[in-house]
């Protein structure tokens, strides 16, 4: 009978720093490095959008004065792309700008000059605050032909990379976590939206269609998601 592997594997949070200031840049790197992060630099914001959407990192460290794109129109793209925690910085003092960066979605804001243990600090509470420092190690699903790392929160299937929205990686690692057994919508509508979704259950059934789009060889004749009629939804793995 197939089963769902669990293992943990050691990592490193990855932070992607977005400062266009090389010294600063270097700084930065080298001390975040010190504390036992991986580091990817980017000097602009096309190529920061770039770096997030491949890498995925568990925080972005991002300016606000950048070359081609500046950071506040970084920030709005990715919040709305995704839940990666972002950190802002930047030389103006004004209490307009830290308001405008925290209203796109930005979850700390630091002004320059700035002690480099303040920094870090930050960057501690942040991980500690959205979940995404790991204690050494994280933990990866493999279902049949799926890969599911959830510390950096990517899917594979058949060793091709899928690109999956928030709730869709919440929803599949809710219905793999509970292989087997049959959950109405109404259970995953409160374990993936939480008590306070203001939707309906047409959400999951939306999401589902979606998720089966893409993991799904034939998403008409699903073998991993399968529906349970008058009840949800339950994930089998099958024999491949």
């Amino acid at each position: 009978m197939p089963l769902l592997m669990i293992r943990n594997t050691p990592t490193m949070p990855n932070i992607l720093l977005v400062e266009d200031d090389p010294t600063l840049s270097e700084t930065l790197r080298y001390n975040l490095d010190r504390e036992g992060y991986s580091v990817l630099t980017a000097g602009d914001g096309v190529l920061a959008l770039e770096l997030a959407r491949r890498e995925r990192p568990d925080l972005l460290i991002l300016d606000v004065m950048l070359p081609r794109l500046d950071g506040f129109s970084v920030c709005r793209i990715l919040r709305q792309e995704s839940d990666v925690p972002i950190l802002m910085l930047t030389a103006r003092q004004d209490e307009v700008d830290r308001i405008a960066g925290l209203e796109l979605g930005a979850d700390d804001y630091v002004s320059k000059p700035f002690s480099l243990g303040e920094l870090l600090a930050r960057v501690r509470a942040i991980m500690r605050r959205t979940d995404r420092q790991p204690a050494g190690s994280r933990e990866v699903l493999e279902a049949g032909g799926l890969h599911i790392d959830t510390g950096s929160r990517r899917a594979w299937r058949d060793g091709a990379e899928v690109a999956l929205a928030q709730k869709e990686f919440d929803l599949l690692t809710c219905l793999i976590r509970n292989r087997g057994m049959a959950l109405s919508r109404d259970v995953l509508l409160e374990r993936v939206w939480g008590y306070d979704f203001a939707g309906d259950s047409r959400t999951v059934d939306v999401h589902i269609r979606w998720l089966r789009e893409k993991i799904e060889p034939d998403p008409s004749r699903p073998i991993y998601i399968q529906t349970v009629r008058g009840v949800g939804y339950r994930f089998e793995i099958p024999q491949l």
